[in-house]
């Protein structure tokens, strides 16, 4: 069968939530035993003219050259015989997917299209399955303009209807499916993203005689350098909370930010908060939220200093809060910030699948999550969870968990056991099969 693939988003950098999910997936399709009696097209936009004019992709991963002819790799991994590059041309950074992918698929239809973020392109074949990833601007429509929104809904209510067979990534989407936009349950397969080592030499679990045992994460204690924040406005201290993920709203940054607060003023922890991730909707609110903390922390601090003891103001200086805002982070500093992060904090309004919930995992971080949307279903029994809309219930059960070793053992090997639900290779696998009708 020849399967082609939108993998538009798969060489994107930074990637993120879809661009993760599709590199991933493409990734392990090509190892798949199960695949090399496939043929393969990845279809790819150029923003390149020939001769180097027009619009330049920003988006093209760095470590390869520009590409302008089919056949050239832009991934990072080799590309077996019967994956195939094909670079469709079009002059413009926008409308891609539905004008020139749309006429591919009329000149030169695969027998099967697979979407891996819900824009199903005009012309698609009859046997097309379409990626959902969630419907979040269904149940927070503020943090949407009204032009995203009303395109959100009708390309995804598009592909629900038209779509052949439909991916949800998790059993909530796929019941938000069923609910708002009326979609058939009977054509809905739910396939888990799967969660993948750092890139490091030793990866934070052991596979021995096919049993997944945990050994300590990578990097080791004391091997974590301290990481540099943004503008050089300091250093990273532990020992520290952590959240990574989009710095906006729907991801409930002010919920962290109040229970932070509250753990500094009513439970006096030692903990600095670390936030990586880059800037999206009502970031520009979230900032002045941060440098106002920072701010008013800073000259509380020294006010209450003055002709006091060294010693007294070092022991002081535990409970002076620090917000460290880290903006977008390279993969190796991800891991080196979860290595190092005593408990994670993720208490988003909605999530389509939750992956830093199985990242922080990954690391034995006891997590701190909302018990809502997919994020019970993802984190299993290694989480706690909490009312998002309530800050003091969030530094509440966080304060639980400092206090409570026995506690953190268990979240800990619990969130190890978790993990063995989800992984790249499975995920692949499946997607395979739902592809090829099994």
């Amino acid at each position: 069968m020849t399967i082609g693939i939108n993998a538009a988003a798969a060489i994107k950098q930074p990637r993120t939530g879809v661009e993760e999910y599709t590199y991933q997936l493409i990734k392990h399709l090509t190892m798949l035993p199960e695949a090399r009696g496939h043929r393969f097209f990845l279809y790819v936009p150029s923003f390149l003219k020939e001769g180097g004019g027009g619009f330049k992709n920003k988006g093209l991963n760095p470590s390869q050259p520009p590409f302008k002819k089919g056949g050239e790799n832009p991934f990072d991994f080799p590309l077996p015989p019967n994956f195939e590059i094909k670079v469709l041309r079009w002059p413009l950074p926008f409308l891609w997917t539905q004008a020139r992918l749309a006429w591919e698929m009329l000149v030169n239809p695969p027998q099967a299209l697979f979407i891996p973020a819900h824009i199903l392109p005009f012309g698609a074949p009859s046997n097309s399955t379409v990626a959902i990833h969630g419907l979040e601007y269904e149940y927070f429509p503020e943090y949407y303009s009204l032009w995203r929104r009303l395109y959100l809904r009708w390309s995804t209510k598009r592909a629900a209807r038209r779509a052949k067979k439909i991916i949800a990534v998790s059993a909530n989407t796929k019941k938000d499916l069923v609910k708002l936009y009326g979609g058939e349950a009977g054509k809905i397969s739910v396939v888990y993203h799967g969660v993948k080592f750092s890139n490091s030499s030793q990866p934070p679990l052991n596979l021995r005689g096919g049993e997944i045992l945990p050994t300590p994460p990578f990097p080791k204690e004391g091997e974590i350098p301290p990481l540099k924040l943004r503008g050089g406005e300091g250093e990273l201290s532990k020992p520290y909370l952590l959240y990574l993920g989009r710095l906006e709203t729907k991801k409930n940054i002010q919920g962290i930010l109040e229970a932070y607060k509250i753990l500094k003023k009513k439970y006096k922890i030692p903990h600095e908060l670390a936030l990586a991730g880059a800037p999206g909707y009502g970031y520009e609110k979230i900032k002045e939220e941060i440098d106002d903390f920072n701010k008013r922390c800073h000259a509380e601090f020294i006010s209450t200093s003055h002709g006091i003891p060294k010693q007294v103001r070092d022991d002081r200086m535990v409970y002076h809060y620090k917000i460290a805002e880290l903006g977008y982070i390279s993969e190796d500093e991800k891991w080196q910030l979860l290595a190092g992060a005593d408990i994670f904090l993720f208490p988003s309004f909605y999530e389509g699948f939750g992956l830093p919930v199985l990242e922080a995992q990954l690391f034995g971080v006891p997590v701190v999550t909302s018990a809502s949307s997919c994020l019970p279903e993802i984190a299993g029994q290694g989480a706690l969870f909490i009312n998002p809309d309530n800050p003091a219930q969030i530094a509440e059960v966080t304060k639980q968990i400092i206090d409570d070793k026995i506690l953190r053992d268990k979240l800990k090997q619990s969130g190890f056991e978790n993990i063995k639900r989800f992984g790249w290779e499975k995920c692949a696998k499946r997607t395979l099969e739902v592809l090829v009708g099994k």
